[in-house]
């Protein structure tokens, strides 16, 4: 079957390779131009990109399918029986929709039609679900509105990072595209209309990131695994950004803190139980163990995350 493949962010590289892997005939392989990285902000190709050229398949970095002429006529010219996408990033214009004959086929994270959109391994870690897990579906006009050929199931457990559980739909997800493509080949993929709740996953930005410690202690744990490692949970400490990564829960405490108000061992109070900090990265500092942060920082009694100056 000769496919391209649309894919940016290193989550999609398992399916790229599993399918060059499992012989599908990858003519070429859309992804987002290179962006600037760092602090030094050097100009970075992505992670699709990178192993697309160590498999020397052609690359097209397009801005926009929408507004480029020139990139809609080369993937008419590619002629793909397919289309493969894994969180490509950019807006799929309907003009070029029937343009593969079996469509665009979608590997996406979650358990359509819960967490429709570009973030929903985080929602769904934010919303405190014990399940997700990944479907493959035919591209629409709508946003991940069209019918799913297959689903996986994937338990999240309390200990989950968004990072831990994109690890795990990405490797689990991979094979599950292969066999769907290879299934619209055969003649034998039968799509059925997606069933149940919508609930939906947009883009967030940093504020989203921003720890309420007035909020229940499972609620503020979940939401910084939601966002961990990218793009990290924060606070503020005397005005400044203060990262803070996963955090435990304290079900027996014999100390009563205020939303915030860190204790010298590291415990911080939120709305309901404590919370033990784990690894913390103060403003313009790297991240480190909050017991060593906590020596050296010689914070005074009450302190508190959040606390106006």
């Amino acid at each position: 079957m000769r496919i391209l493949f649309a894919g940016t962010p290193a989550v999609a590289v398992p399916s790229l390779k599993q399918l060059v892997q499992d012989g599908f005939d990858v003519a070429a392989v859309l992804t987002r131009a290179p962006a600037p990285v760092g602090r030094k902000r050097v100009l970075t190709a992505s992670p699709v990109q990178q192993a697309a050229e160590e498999l020397g398949i052609p690359v097209l970095t397009p801005r926009s399918l929408r507004k480029d002429p020139k990139i809609a006529a080369q993937i008419r010219d590619l002629a793909p029986e397919a289309i493969a996408v894994v969180a490509y990033g950019l807006i799929i214009p309907a003009a070029l929709l029937d343009v593969p004959t079996h469509g665009w086929i979608n590997l996406h994270f979650s358990l359509l039609p819960r967490w429709r959109g570009a973030a929903p391994v985080n929602y769904a870690l934010a919303a405190g679900d014990h399940e997700t897990g990944a479907a493959t579906f035919r591209i629409e006009a709508g946003l991940d509105t069209g019918p799913v050929f297959e689903q996986i199931r994937e338990p999240i457990s309390d200990t989950d990072t968004a990072g831990d559980l994109l690890e795990r739909l990405a490797k689990r997800g991979a094979p599950m595209l292969s066999h769907t493509l290879t299934a619209l080949s055969a003649g034998t993929a039968t799509p059925t209309p997606q069933q149940g709740t919508i609930t939906t996953a947009p883009q967030f930005d940093s504020s989203w990131a921003r720890i309420d410690w007035t909020r229940p202690a499972p609620e503020v744990s979940a939401r910084i695994r939601a966002v961990s490692p990218v793009p990290g949970a924060w606070t503020l400490l005397h005005g400044q950004r203060f990262k803070v990564g996963p955090i435990t829960v304290v079900e027996q405490s014999g100390r009563t803190l205020v939303p915030g108000e860190i204790s010298d061992d590291g415990t911080v109070g939120t709305g309901t139980l404590p919370v033990k900090l784990g690894r913390v990265a103060p403003a313009g500092k790297q991240h480190m163990d909050a017991a060593d942060w906590l020596r050296g920082a010689h914070l005074q009694s009450a302190t508190r995350f959040e606390e106006e100056k």
